[in-house]
């Protein structure tokens, strides 16, 4: 089986800490990394990835255990993953970089920016998990349960529920999204074809239960946005009202959309994204 590939990046394979690595690479400006959330992977990334890769040099890890990469030989924290996706920011001469996290990747991005502050020169959190004990568990068993798990059962059909508009509704129904209908082809196929290659994502979902970022959000020394989708029912908006505030950060919702805004709704992530990083 092969991953899917992001239009217009090279698709590319690297052993970094004991992880063979998938990650695509591409684009042309300032560097800009993109994290995928649990269950996920790169091609998560697949509606905004080519409009972001005209204005940055574009890098989308496929996280250990997911899509095409090997998992971890241990993680018990998000910290092992934040290490592997600095590795391979500097094989490619890609810090200090902007981060864009999208749910767990928010995670990983956040752990990348207090381990090495350095390398990180902003931070876009896209409703990033672990706030609350409660919130982290449902995170866990909710996207593993129906991104990861039934996503690779329906992954071989993924092209048909990708045409066929009223197939979305049992596979995404409104747990993550607002309005399954709302998702293009592309991002269907975007989302559902990581799930074939996963090898390990419990991993990643025992490390985040076990993260509490809430201690440590006020040591993040770059700037940072929080990015939230308004009818989330993963990760609820008031989460993103308690990582703005503990961040000082400013908080944008995007109406009528889900947990997967970044497929949902890419304009509107676009816009909140490419207007925060010219500033």
């Amino acid at each position: 089986m092969v991953a899917k590939h992001l239009p217009g990046l090279e698709e590319k394979i690297a052993t970094v800490r004991g992880v063979r690595l998938r990650y695509e690479v591409g684009g042309d400006g300032p560097p800009l990394l993109l994290v995928h959330g649990l269950g996920g992977g790169a091609s998560n990334w697949v509606e905004l990835a080519p409009a972001l890769a005209r204005s940055h040099r574009l890098l989308v890890p496929d996280l250990p255990g997911h899509g095409g990469s090997s998992p971890l030989p241990a993680a018990p924290r998000l910290d092992a993953f934040a290490a592997v996706v600095a590795a391979v920011c500097e094989r490619e001469e890609m810090l200090p970089s902007a981060a864009v996290g999208h749910s767990l990747g928010g995670l990983v991005a956040l752990r990348l920016a207090l381990r090495r502050p350095e390398a990180v020169r902003a931070l876009v959190l896209a409703a990033p998990a672990g706030i609350a004990s409660t919130t982290r568990a449902r995170e866990t068993a909710l996207t593993v349960l129906v991104l990861a798990r039934p996503a690779r059962l329906v992954a071989p059909f993924r092209r048909l529920v990708a045409r066929t508009p009223w197939l979305r509704y049992p596979v995404f129904g409104h747990v993550v999204v607002s309005d399954p209908l709302s998702l293009s082809p592309a991002a269907v196929e975007g989302f559902l074809a990581p799930p074939m290659l996963h090898s390990d994502v419990m991993a990643a979902g025992r490390a985040l239960v076990r993260d509490d970022p809430r201690l440590d959000l006020d040591r993040v020394r770059c700037p940072c946005l929080v990015l939230w989708g308004a009818r989330d029912r993963m990760v609820p908006v008031e989460d993103g009202l308690e990582y703005a505030r503990r961040l000082r950060a400013p908080l944008r919702v995007v109406p009528d959309c889900g947990h997967l805004l970044i497929g949902e709704r890419p304009d509107a992530c676009l816009d909140a994204i490419e207007t925060f990083l010219s500033r």
